[in-house]
């Protein structure tokens, strides 16, 4: 449905009430603002109450307000650009206090991945992680610093397992000359979404690799291409993004990969540990 919203909207322009009818012609004209308004804002501007708002938005057939907002989200995310996005928060957090308002906002995206995550679509990913011959990490941009998380854990419990480097995109094939049947790509991609990720899991895709997408809708490029998908929301905060919920799925999947490899997991860090204390690593607390 957010594909269409905006067509939605025009179609249906004529059986709206007068009411209905400014708050379309207002999100026609102003969608990359309305995405990140309030109801009670989007209503102020449109000259209409707040209950109108959300009757409206339950007329294009969404069960509520923030139902409609996803969607021209969802729809507009890709496009924005920076500029766009600084005035979009502007127009999200105009006003508040920002700490109280980024925070809730977080909690509010931890929330939809706990109660719309797809437990079937997790284990399948888990069982892909352990059954790949090799497993590549691959994540450019914002993505690059979600992709050295995961790397650095996956690494320590599989010399199997290597993190793609986009520093060029002649290099990141190089790294990937090898890459075939068996072996699996996780490709991290948020908005907005990177023509090299793209490529990158094109090649991967053509050389026979299992594709794993960790991004944020249906509506991704990756999430086309993925066997499986793992999704969470990165909605835009100004100029930078929100990757508490992408990160919070990744420690799940984490931990749920390590639960499967429990054996293989304590020996690794219980010679991790004699390591560390053999070269003094970390200091101690009396030693303050």
């Amino acid at each position: 449905m957010a594909k269409s919203i905006l067509h939605t909207i025009e179609r249906n322009m004529p059986t709206f009430s007068k009411g209905q009818k400014r708050i379309a012609d207002y999100i026609l004209q102003n969608y990359d603002k309305a995405a990140f308004m309030t109801a009670s804002k989007l209503g102020k501007l449109s000259g209409v109450s707040e209950s109108t708002v959300v009757r409206f938005a339950s007329e294009l057939g969404y069960d509520g307000y923030p139902s409609m907002q996803r969607a021209l989200q969802e729809m507009i995310r890709s496009r924005l650009t920076s500029t766009q996005r600084i005035q979009a928060a502007d127009n999200l957090f105009g006003g508040q206090d920002v700490l109280s308002a980024v925070i809730q906002s977080d909690m509010d995206k931890l929330r939809m991945v706990a109660e719309e995550a797809d437990r079937t679509e997790f284990n399948k990913v888990v069982d892909l992680i352990l059954g790949a011959g090799h497993l590549y990490i691959l994540g450019v941009r914002t993505s690059s610093f979600v992709a050295g998380y995961l790397n650095f854990y996956l690494h320590l419990l599989s010399e199997n397992v290597t993190l793609v480097q986009s520093n060029a995109a002649g290099e990141i094939f190089e790294q990937l000359l090898r890459i075939g049947p068996g072996d699996v790509m996780i490709a991290i991609s948020f908005p907005r979404y990177s023509k090299v990720t793209m490529n990158t899991v094109k090649f991967a895709q053509d050389r026979g690799a299992t594709i794993v997408a960790i991004t944020d809708n249906e509506l991704s490029p990756v999430y086309q291409m993925a066997e499986a998908a793992l999704l969470a929301p990165s909605e835009m905060i100004s100029f930078v993004d929100s990757m508490v919920a992408p990160l919070s799925l990744i420690n799940a999947l984490l931990i749920a990969v390590g639960s499967r490899m429990r054996s293989d997991v304590s020996r690794t860090f219980a010679e991790l540990e004699d390591i560390w204390n053999a070269y003094g690593v970390f200091g101690k607390m009396d030693d303050e």
